[in-house]
C-alpha cells in the first residue's frame, strides 16, 4: 500500500539521487538500494523479495537518471563517443549477465566484495589527484571485456557503474568531467539491461505487490524519476564549473563512504 509519507521519501530520494549523478556520474544505486531496503516494507513489500525488488527498481530508475545526466553532459561537450563506442556493448552484456546471475549468488557476499573494489578504487583514485602520468585507454577487445565486467557487477549491485567506470576511465587519461559524462551513459544502458532480465525473473516469482512489473516496483519508480529528472541538470552544471581535481576528491571519499558502509 502507497502511502503520503512514503511517496515523499521517494521524491526526496529522487532530488538527491539526480544531484549526486549529474555531478558524479553514478546512476544513483549506491543510495537507491540501501534507501528502498528501508523504505519498501512500509509499502507492505515481502521481506524475501525485497532485495529483488530494491535492485530491479533501482536499475529502472537509474534508465532516467542516468539517461537525464548523460544529455545533460552531452549538450556541455563533456561526453567522449570513442570511449561510448567501445565500452558500450560490453557494459549492456554484462549488464544482462549480471541479472541473471543475481538468482543463485548469495546476496551477503557481494557487498563485501564489491566494498573492496570501490575501496580500491577510491585509494587509487586519491593517490591519482597529483599524479601527472596517465595510462592510454586499453585496445577495443580489452575495453570491452572491462565493460562486461563492469556491467555485471554494477546489474548485480544495483547501480549504474559510475563507481567503476569513472576510475577506469580517469585512470586512462579520460579527463575527469568526460568521464563522469561518458559514465552516464554507459550507466544508462548497463540499467536498461540489468532491469530487463530482473523483469524477467521476477515473472518467475510465486508473489508480486500490487502496481510491480516483475521485480520492478512502479510506484517507487515514479517517485524517484519524477524528482531525480529535475536535479540532474544542477549536478551536471555542478561537474562542468568544477576544478577537477575537486572533483577527484569529492568522488574518491563519496566512494570511500559507500565501500565503508557496504564492508561494515
Amino acid at each position: 500500500m502507497v502511502n503520503i509519507e512514503f511517496f515523499a521519501l521517494l521524491l526526496l530520494l529522487g532530488s538527491v539521487v539526480g544531484i549526486m549523478a549529474g555531478l558524479l556520474g553514478i546512476g544513483g544505486g549506491l543510495i537507491v538500494v540501501p534507501a528502498l531496503m528501508f523504505l519498501l516494507p512500509m509499502a507492505g513489500i515481502d521481506a524475501n523479495i525485497a532485495m529483488q525488488m530494491a535492485l530491479a527498481t533501482s536499475l529502472a530508475s537509474i534508465i532516467v537518471t542516468s539517461g537525464s545526466s548523460a544529455y545533460n553532459h552531452f549538450k556541455l561537450g563533456n561526453v567522449d563517443m570513442f570511449v561510448v563506442k567501445w565500452l558500450m556493448p560490453g557494459v549492456v552484456v554484462g549488464g544482462f549477465l549480471g541479472a541473471n546471475v543475481a538468482e543463485w549468488v548469495p546476496s551477503q557476499y557481494l557487498p563485501k566484495v564489491f566494498g573492496v573494489i570501490v575501496l580500491c578504487l577510491s585509494i587509487q583514485m586519491l593517490f591519482s589527484i597529483r599524479g601527472k602520468t596517465q595510462r592510454s585507454m586499453p585496445s577495443s577487445s580489452v575495453t570491452m571485456t572491462i565493460g562486461t565486467g563492469i556491467g555485471m557487477v554494477s546489474s548485480l549491485a544495483g547501480i549504474g557503474g559510475g563507481s567503476l567506470s569513472v576510475p577506469f576511465l580517469n585512470r586512462h587519461g579520460i579527463e575527469m568531467r568526460k568521464a563522469v559524462g561518458s559514465s552516464s551513459v554507459c550507466g544508462c544502458f548497463i540499467a536498461l539491461s540489468g532491469m530487463l532480465g530482473f523483469i524477467l525473473h521476477g515473472y518467475k516469482a510465486e508473489v508480486l505487490p500490487a502496481y510491480s512489473l516483475g521485480y520492478v516496483y512502479l510506484p517507487a519508480l515514479v517517485g524517484i524519476t519524477a524528482t531525480s529528472m529535475v536535479t540532474t541538470r544542477f549536478g551536471a552544471r555542478l561537474a562542468s564549473s568544477m576544478p577537477t581535481v575537486r572533483l577527484k576528491k569529492i568522488f574518491a571519499l563519496f566512494l570511500i563512504f559507500v565501500a565503508g558502509t557496504m564492508l561494515l
